[in-house]
């Protein structure tokens, strides 16, 4: 039996960039997507959002890859063909789609509206589908997903800035609702300042909270107090500036994706405070445990958010103004804006113009 290609797998021809390997680097590529099912939703991708871990995957930095890769999974366009059961939405309507594209849908997880904590979630690309084929996500030309799965964008959210919120927003939002951080009054560190901190700045702020910025970068300064709007900001390696602020937060989100020393951050936590891990860095992070015990606090981690929250966060972010700040790129500037991402070199998130750039040159 002849092993089938990407090209060949499903009846309908699509087009994107690909990582063939653990170098990461992406070219043209020639693949292919299912017919529309009944639930099924296929939009033309507009632009797609760069996220961290889209160059983790490329590098296959978490032992997870499956290649070839099509990276993307901060994905809006516009709806061209819709099943004959999907109520969702319509042909023409704006839409996005997220971190994944599938889950067993009977799972404590799934039955609590919490497909992201499903141990059978399906990721939206380099991940295995129902049928055995491999998911490709949206540095591509379209998408086919099934309704459930699909985000609508309200009228007023910006397509571009709008984006990355299906990644970086929920990743931050989630958490700040669900460990009780999205009350006024409530005083809430974020840790790094890039492509979740300042979106996490933002919710935070629209939430009603007092917003500290903790970072490594003196530079970061001025943008995150007058720029963001956050109310202070700490330099981690500053002693004198940590033990000002000791004892002060009620929690704290920690969006840093490079291995760092979390002991600095216990002390700026009340007593019961929470220290919630959102970063993923390639290696683990030591934990003392000694300071959890003394004050009785809580290290948690949290992971994006189920499709009703996702909902939920892009419907308050519309009503709040609340999008990413974005680079927008050409597709043919992919492997050096993924350069640029390694050195931390984007304020704060690159976005794919799939819609206008990606060129349907053939690969050689």
């Amino acid at each position: 039996m002849t092993k089938s290609v990407p090209e060949t797998e499903h009846p309908v021809k699509a087009f994107g960039w690909a990582a063939r390997d653990a170098s990461g680097h992406l070219s043209p590529f020639n693949f292919s997507r299912r017919e529309t099912g009944d639930d099924d939703v296929r939009f033309k991708v507009l632009y797609c959002g760069i996220c961290h871990s889209d160059l983790h995957s490329i590098k296959n930095e978490w032992g997870l890859s499956l290649y070839p890769i099509v990276p993307g999974h901060e994905i809006v366009g516009e709806v061209k063909e819709v099943g004959s059961k999907v109520e969702k939405v319509k042909v023409g309507d704006k839409v996005g789609v997220g971190v994944m594209v599938g889950a067993c849908h009977s799972c404590d997880s799934c039955k609590n509206d919490l497909e992201n904590y499903c141990p059978k979630m399906i990721l939206t690309y380099s991940s295995t589908y129902y049928d055995g084929t491999i998911t490709y996500g949206g540095y591509s030309d379209t998408m086919v997903v099934n309704e459930h799965y699909i985000v609508r964008f309200p009228d007023n959210m910006p397509l571009d800035a709008g984006a990355p919120l299906l990644c970086s927003g929920i990743t931050v939002y989630s958490p700040l609702k669900f460990f009780g951080f999205a009350e006024p009054g409530k005083h809430v560190g974020i840790v790094g300042l890039g492509g979740l901190g300042h979106v996490a700045v933002k919710f935070a702020k629209a939430f009603g909270a007092k917003v500290t910025v903790i970072s490594t970068s003196p530079s970061k300064k001025e943008e995150a107090l007058n720029h963001l709007g956050a109310d202070s900001f700490l330099v981690s390696r500053e002693q004198d500036q940590l033990l000002a602020a000791q004892g002060t937060m009620d929690g704290i989100i920690d969006t840093v994706s490079a291995v760092h020393p979390i002991l600095p951050l216990f002390g700026l936590l009340k007593s019961q405070g929470k220290l919630v891990m959102v970063g993923v860095p390639d290696k683990p992070l030591e934990l003392p445990v000694f300071p959890l015990i003394t004050g009785r606090k809580t290290v948690a981690g949290s992971g994006i958010g189920g499709m009703k929250e996702t909902q939920e966060m892009i419907d308050f972010a519309a009503k709040h103004n609340i999008t990413a700040d974005i680079e927008v790129i050409p597709m043919d500037y992919v492997n050096t804006a993924m350069e640029r991402l390694a050195k931390g070199d984007v304020r704060y998130r690159f976005v794919i113009d799939v819609g206008n750039t990606l060129d349907g040159t053939k690969p050689i």
